[in-house]
């Protein structure tokens, strides 16, 4: 049986087509990229736990009304507090431990672990975990190997990232089992630099079109 923090987590997956991973240098980057994407139609967003900025980034991007904000990369039980505390809604792992697992229960926040294999997969799903990441999903067979899962894990679903892009999000996106995927490329490292946040707009306006 899927567990509270799992289907809270697919109800965040099924509110767009895409989530944005965006790796951010400099938290003062956050409102403006967060407004951007919410002004194209993309309201979830998920900071990574990649760099320094990371813990100030998500606390700017909370403020954003409308705004639904996870962190990602998240491979303790420390970043999952850490994060909470930041003001992320929900938090995504691109594998999973015990100690996530327990921390996210006690913590009472949505978790998107991650699972590659046919174990993990049978693994979280007797944890009650249904909504997984698959990641790396390009080469970790992309969307042939999910299509293989939904024959078997009926009731699990995915959220793809890496390796996917504009090109490409729609082969997951087609699959049955497939809720969203996460994307690097609506926000991309040089348009941010460049502070071109209408040209993410535009990507954003794109993404939720898919």
């Amino acid at each position: 049986m899927e567990n509270a923090l799992s289907k809270e987590a697919r109800n965040i997956c099924q509110l767009g087509p895409v989530v944005p991973v965006i790796v951010l240098e400099d938290a003062d980057d956050a409102t403006p990229l967060g407004e951007a994407l919410l002004a194209g139609g993309i309201k979830v967003l998920e900071i990574t736990m990649r760099t320094p900025a990371a813990l100030a980034a998500i606390e700017e991007a909370a403020k954003i009304d409308g705004a639904i904000v996870g962190a990602g990369t998240v491979l303790s039980k420390a970043d999952l507090l850490n994060a909470k505390s930041a003001g992320a809604q929900f938090v995504v792992s691109p594998g999973f431990n015990e100690d996530i697992i327990e921390a996210a229960k006690e913590a009472d926040m949505p978790l998107l672990p991650g699972a590659i294999t046919p174990a993990e997969v049978m693994t979280l799903r007797s944890a009650g975990f249904h909504m997984l990441k698959f990641f790396p999903a390009n080469t970790a067979g992309g969307p042939k190997m999910l299509q293989a899962f939904g024959s078997v894990f009926t009731d699990v679903s995915f959220c793809p990232t890496g390796g996917i892009s504009a090109a490409t999000a729609s082969d997951y996106l087609s699959l049955s089992n497939v809720s969203c995927v996460g994307g690097s490329w609506l926000a991309p490292k040089d348009q941010i630099a460049d502070k071109d946040f209408a040209a993410i707009t535009n990507l954003a306006t794109a993404a939720a079109a898919l």
